[in-house]
């Protein structure tokens, strides 16, 4: 198979290519179709005049966009640039992390979809004072500000930098076009602007990424070559049943550990809480998330076959070492720029396919933080605060947000620890606010240890090389991103055992979630129970999960079949409400039947 050589432009050599005219007009195209669909919502319907319709879109969103949205926010350009250079390196092992997906959107949909939907929150952080006190909100609003900001930074700056070195993109142009275009939509068009604009963008990634395939495929000579290069190449994975825990990718920690990345994300993370609130129904906000489960398959899908067809292109040629990239983050954008160069439009079609990934992150982000910083940190201070003047301090705050992602990019690494702060809140009645504060600061402060001393161990020790599948500990990646991780470790053949508490430097960091969430739990409740654990009577109603209920029920139903057939829980109340349709409405609850909001009960300084 010929095939096309493109060289960094450092090296001058005779008919190198980089993007054309039509490129470039692809590229601006989806820019201002972004900004587009922020204007239209900024003048038609309600005009943004209303928080309800800014933050919430009026509460009036389906299912179908809502998991378009929901699976765009985290399919960052990270994960189409990074997945697919873990494929080509390591084989299809990382797929099992597909896995995952099944609980890591039950448990969502039937869990914190219910509690935070029936509660009528806007921030899910309104929830910790319903639950705890005004301090551990306060404390997981700012934790939460942390962590998506090192995720906005890595998300614009990394597809930025490595388009940059393959084909000579302006870096700060690239950044500055990303973060202006998201603000501008965002601030225009709101919640509702940003879901569509996903949906959008999700269109674009997907043509973007099956075009890439298609013409690889078929530069290879066809499916039948492409299958056989790849199985002969031992890139198509079985089964690793490894329990060992410093292994980088085994099943284990792709479909278990990768359950707690998932509940950090699409469980309680502001941004996707942010999408269930804005459905009609809590019954559509649920379907959102059973319907971003093929979403996010086909995007796990697509970014492992584009893996596998640049093995099947390139083999076992390390273009690293062959000095046609400096780094694992630039080869998928190497391949495109070589495989794809003698097709127009191309190359500007998968730019746009991976830029879309960094808007739907970014104007997610920039939308939650606006969020939170206005109902978490405003509001409560000045309760007083019209609404207008609210309006207007959102649209500014996502500027502000622009500014500032920067400067802060150096905290990371906490979506475990407030996984475990919910956690702690809606399973543990008797969880009280002296043990959640220092759950919370002990799943930090362990955050930050294992995941500097992992960076330091592995500075200290980078005169060797760090063996195949072995973790990859480097401690400025944010637990939310699972590809961050996926591509930059390099491999040999036999793993060293690490000694001591180097052990937990040597942690796979897909068990990372896990790990700092069980540490705020267990340490929240070995806390509670010292102080004194909080009473019944003291627990803000609807904002505790009946599990042991739940799990009582269905072992009375797996034992007593007939006899609990005809009967229902004692802690479910069936609400019947007439609709203008004359439809009887039938749901579970287990909150009082008048559905009062209990937002009232927050406290302001």
């Amino acid at each position: 198979m010929s095939r096309c050589v493109y060289l960094p432009r450092g090296m001058d050599v005779p008919g190198q290519k980089y993007f054309t005219t039509i490129d470039f007009v692809l590229f601006a195209l989806l820019l201002v179709a972004s900004m587009a669909i922020g204007l239209y919502y900024a003048l038609s319907g309600g005009r943004q005049r209303t928080t309800q319709e800014f933050l919430l879109a009026d509460r009036s969103m389906k299912c179908l966009p809502l998991s378009l949205s929901l699976m765009a926010t985290f399919q960052s350009a990270v994960a189409i640039v990074g997945t697919p250079a873990e494929v080509y390196t390591n084989g299809t092992q990382y797929w099992f992390i597909g896995c995952s997906y099944i609980l890591g959107l039950l448990i969502p949909a039937h869990i914190f979809i219910p509690v935070f939907y029936r509660l009528n929150l806007t921030s899910a952080y309104q929830y910790l004072e319903l639950r705890f006190c005004k301090t551990v909100r306060i404390c997981g609003t700012v934790t939460f500000i942390f962590q998506m900001v090192i995720y906005m930074g890595v998300g614009v700056y990394t597809p930025a930098l490595a388009l940059h070195a393959v084909t000579g993109f302006h870096l700060w142009g690239a950044v500055l076009a990303t973060g202006l275009v998201c603000t501008v939509y965002t601030a225009l068009g709101g919640l509702k602007a940003v879901i569509w604009t996903d949906v959008f963008q999700t269109v674009v990634m997907f043509t973007g990424q099956m075009a890439v395939i298609i013409v690889g495929v078929h530069q290879v000579g066809g499916f039948s070559d492409f299958w056989r290069k790849v199985t002969d190449g031992g890139r198509i994975s079985g089964i690793d049943l490894n329990p060992d825990p410093t292994v980088r990718h085994t099943f284990w920690t792709l479909a278990v550990g990768g359950v707690f990345l998932m509940l950090s994300l699409y469980g309680v993370n502001q941004a996707q809480v942010q999408r269930y609130l804005s459905s009609r129904t809590e019954k559509e906000a649920i379907m959102s998330c059973y319907m971003a489960f093929p979403c996010l398959q086909i995007a796990l899908g697509l970014s492992c076959l584009m893996g596998l067809v640049m093995f099947a292109c390139y083999g076992d040629i390390n273009l690293v070492d062959q000095q046609y990239i400096k780094s694992k983050d630039q080869m998928v954008l190497y391949f495109v720029m070589d495989m794809l160069q003698d097709f127009p439009g191309l190359p500007g079609l998968f730019v746009a396919c991976l830029f879309s990934a960094s808007l739907s992150t970014i104007s997610s982000a920039f939308n939650s933080l606006a969020t939170v910083t206005m109902e978490d940190l405003i509001k409560p201070n000045y309760p007083s605060i019209t609404d207008s003047r609210t309006h207007s301090f959102l649209k500014y705050n996502d500027i502000i947000c622009c500014c500032l992602y920067a400067a802060l990019s150096i905290f990371g690494m906490l979506g475990g620890p407030l996984l475990g702060l919910f956690c702690l809140g809606i399973f543990f009645p008797w969880a009280n606010s002296s043990g959640a504060v220092t759950g919370l600061i002990a799943g930090l402060v362990m955050a930050f240890w294992v995941g500097i001393g992992g960076f330091v161990a592995q500075m200290s020790s980078s005169v060797t090389v760090c063996p195949h599948n072995c973790t990859d500990t480097v401690a400025t990646k944010n637990l939310t991103m699972a590809t961050v991780t996926a591509i930059m470790t390099p491999v040999t053949n036999k793993p060293s055992k690490p000694v001591a508490h180097h052990g937990l430097y040597s942690l796979s960091y897909m068990w990372y979630s896990a790990f700092n969430s069980s540490v705020v739990v267990l340490i929240g409740l070995f806390v509670s129970l010292i102080t004194g654990p909080m009473k019944e009577r003291d627990v803000t109603t609807g904002t505790v999960y009946p599990l042991m209920d739940k799990i009582h029920s269905l072992l009375q139903i797996l034992v007593k079949p007939k006899a609990c057939m005809g009967s229902s829980p004692e802690h479910r109340v069936i609400l019947r409400t007439k609709k203008n349709t004359g439809m009887a409405d039938e749901r579970e609850t287990f909150l009082p039947s008048d559905q009062t909001s209990y937002l009232e009960q927050e406290t302001s300084v």
